[in-house]
């Protein structure tokens, strides 16, 4: 054994192949670092549509708790006619059954705020979130659970 290492050339030949079989192993790994690298974050941007929508909710989920607490609602705050201008998500448009349900929801929701209504404020209110779920049956069908949550039982 002493014979192979007093050797220079079989000394040589070792070392070699220690490094080359070294090196060539930690070569993919910097090949599999670079090709992985971190895709951009995109923040989501909600369309006009859906930043309307949520204003919306928010709006009733108020109307709601007033009601449920005995006041009687004065003001429309948003403006409903936007309905027909905003910008709606990629994907989505404007058709015939979605401009008939704008108009009778736009309408229903005026007349929860309507003072000299006949028909109880409860059931005027309802009847806005009914046509909301109408439409959201038809066109957009995601936000139907958590509307259903702005009924008054």
């Amino acid at each position: 054994m002493v014979s192979y290492l007093n050797n220079n050339y079989f000394t040589i030949c070792l070392v070699l192949v220690l490094c080359l079989g070294c090196k060539d192993k930690a070569e993919p790994k910097e090949a599999e670092n670079t090709s992985k690298e971190k895709p951009e974050l995109v923040m989501y941007q909600p369309s006009e549509m859906a930043t309307l929508m949520n204003a919306m909710y928010a709006y009733n989920l108020q109307l709601k708790q007033q009601i449920v607490n005995g006041e009687e609602p004065m003001t429309m705050p948003l403006d409903l006619m936007r309905l027909h201008s905003a910008e709606m998500s990629n994907g989505h448009a404007r058709t015939a059954t979605w401009n008939s349900f704008v108009n009778v929801f736009i309408e229903s929701q005026q007349s929860v705020v309507d003072t000299l209504s006949n028909v109880q404020l409860k059931e005027r209110y309802n009847s806005a979130i009914n046509n909301c779920l109408a439409c959201h049956k038809t066109e957009c069908t995601g936000p139907i659970p958590k509307i259903k949550k702005l009924l008054i039982q």
